[in-house]
């Protein structure tokens, strides 16, 4: 890293403005994290960070970690040089993308976010002064300031990730994790190939699943769960490939569902999500990509522990692959029903699964059935269009909402 130029001499008033900007924003609120997270993983060079869970938590854990580095360094030392924020979360989150493949271009996130916070300092700024020399001076600081210390960052986390690509490229998980991803994508590599990289047959039954916990769990617990699912499929092998610090993906030469395994004891904080079962290399990258599929779902719906099947989530993946049709989708097919008693949606999502029958929704609910029938009545007035003549699309719009209450 090149010697840092000169820095200009803050006036006193600019830097005491400075100080008084940064203990506004010492804790800025949920409004201001949403903002610079969304932009953090927004564009297209992100798309695989953001459709990750772990990858896009720990990316939201790096730029928390950054701002907040920025904000402390200039309450104590206010327009100063800030250095390069190399914090636990920032490192763990370069050795995560190298992991995953990627490359430094993802460091584009924190140059998203920082536009995201220039816009929200600027507004802290305004409030500050209204003398238009001091604001000049401390927008032209600011700007300075934020540019130079996402500059440093930028580097300096850089080259932690080429770091990390040697020490990678020094063993075999790079070359597993490249070959399963070519498979993935379905590039041109011939089984003979694949199998002599990965140790594993390509032929045969595959079941896949992801384990992952939160970015700092700790890997003996997503060891002990995808050892309890081994177990639970009777298999007697699995390939396994670390995806990042908090996420293995795992693949058993078997074909078989939760359904009908015995109960899984699943570690606190561990999730599983689990593929359809496959076969040959065309079900090695199906049950695969279905179990991403999967797990996008159950962290949505904000589930912190347990298993879950791509059969249970089909639908709703399918539905939330467009967030903003699908939140037009609720709105248009519930209507008021959206928001209101959780008893009538469960009420009425009961009955369509009883294919309308009354008794059997009774039973299931375990109440009476004119309860039934009066809630049904209420149902319908909270509709746009009555439950008889719209059913299919509550039905799907009460599966997508059930999973986002959870």
């Amino acid at each position: 890293m090149q010697a840092p130029e000169p820095w200009p001499v803050v006036p006193p008033r600019i830097a005491e403005l400075i100080r008084r900007g940064a203990q506004e924003v010492a804790d800025p609120g949920e409004e201001w994290w949403r903002e610079l997270h969304e932009a953090a993983l927004s564009g297209p060079g992100m798309r695989a960070v953001a459709a990750d869970p772990v990858l896009a938590e720990s990316t939201r854990r790096a730029n928390v970690a950054n701002l907040l580095a920025w904000v402390a360094h200039n309450i104590d030392k206010p327009g100063t040089r800030v250095p390069p924020s190399l914090s636990p979360d920032s490192i763990a989150n370069a050795r995560d993308l190298v992991r995953r493949g990627l490359d430094t271009d993802a460091l584009d996130a924190f140059r998203k976010g920082q536009s995201a916070a220039w816009r929200r300092w600027m507004d802290v700024c305004f409030g500050l002064t209204d003398d238009p020399d001091e604001l000049h001076q401390l927008l032209e600081i600011s700007e300075l300031s934020i540019s130079t210390y996402l500059d440093d960052t930028v580097e300096a986390i850089r080259e932690q990730m080429n770091a990390e690509r040697d020490d990678l490229a020094r063993g075999s998980h790079a070359e597993r994790l490249a070959t399963v991803t070519l498979l993935v994508e379905g590039a041109p590599i011939t089984v003979r190939q694949a199998e002599a990289r990965l140790g594993h047959r390509l032929t045969g039954p595959h079941t896949a699943a992801i384990v992952w916990g939160p970015p700092d769990v700790d890997s003996a617990r997503l060891e002990e769960a995808a050892e309890g699912l081994l177990e639970a499929a009777g298999a007697e092998r699995r390939l396994t490939l670390v995806a990042n610090a908090a996420t293995l993906w795992v693949w058993l030469p078997a074909a078989v569902s939760p359904r009908e395994m015995p109960p899984i004891a699943v570690p606190d904080g561990v999730r599983i999500a689990v593929g359809r079962p496959g076969r040959d290399l065309a079900g090695f990258r199906s049950s695969h990509l279905e179990a991403l599929t999967t797990q996008q779902v159950v962290d949505r719906a904000d589930m912190r522990a347990g298993i879950a099947s791509y059969d249970e989530v089909q639908l709703v993946g399918l539905l939330e692959r467009d967030a903003k049709a699908a939140d037009a989708f609720l709105e248009h097919t519930l209507g008021d029903l959206a928001e209101a008693d959780p008893e009538l949606r469960e009420v009425a999502l009961t009955y369509l699964r009883e294919l309308g029958n009354v008794t059997r929704t009774a039973e299931r609910l375990y109440t009476h059935r004119n309860t039934v029938i009066r809630r049904l009545r209420r149902i319908d007035d909270l509709l746009p269009r009555p439950l008889s003549e719209n059913a299919v699309h509550v039905a799907a719009a009460l599966e997508l909402r059930s999973w986002r209450a959870r």
